[in-house]
């Protein structure tokens, strides 16, 4: 198992809701584990339309046997579950999942980029990342 560093985040609908709703379908995911989880921070949306609602956001620890891809397949399932919608970029979304870090791996595929791209440039992410590392 390899430990994953994940962001989760949330600006539509019941936010705390959708997030504790993600998370449970992480948590039972075979093979994968939460291990800890930071504060929940509500933070501004960074770029994508104007006059959108405030995030929720968090980051969190798992262990995983998944493979990057697997995960990230799961994840983006999760997201679709739980209602996400492809809109505008940066736009609104029920959901949000990232992941940040797997294990020391740098992976740059067209479908998944590791470490995330933009990760030092969002305090939204660097904030709760700071808890849990």
């Amino acid at each position: 198992m390899v430990t994953c560093l994940l962001g989760i985040g949330s600006n539509l609908g019941n936010r705390r809701k959708n997030i504790r709703l993600a998370l449970q379908k992480i948590d039972a995911m075979k093979g994968t584990k939460i291990i800890k989880l930071s504060r929940i921070i509500e933070t501004k949306p960074v770029g994508g339309p104007p006059a959108q609602g405030k995030f929720l956001n968090a980051a969190l620890k798992i262990k995983t046997s998944l493979t990057p891809i697997k995960l990230l397949k799961k994840l983006k399932e999760i997201e679709k579950n739980l209602g996400r919608k492809k809109t505008v970029r940066y736009g609104p979304r029920i959901i949000d999942l990232d992941i940040l870090f797997y294990s020391d791996k740098i992976i740059n595929r067209k479908e998944l980029k590791v470490p995330h791209p933009k990760l030092f440039e969002r305090d939204f992410v660097i904030r709760p990342l700071s808890e849990i590392i």
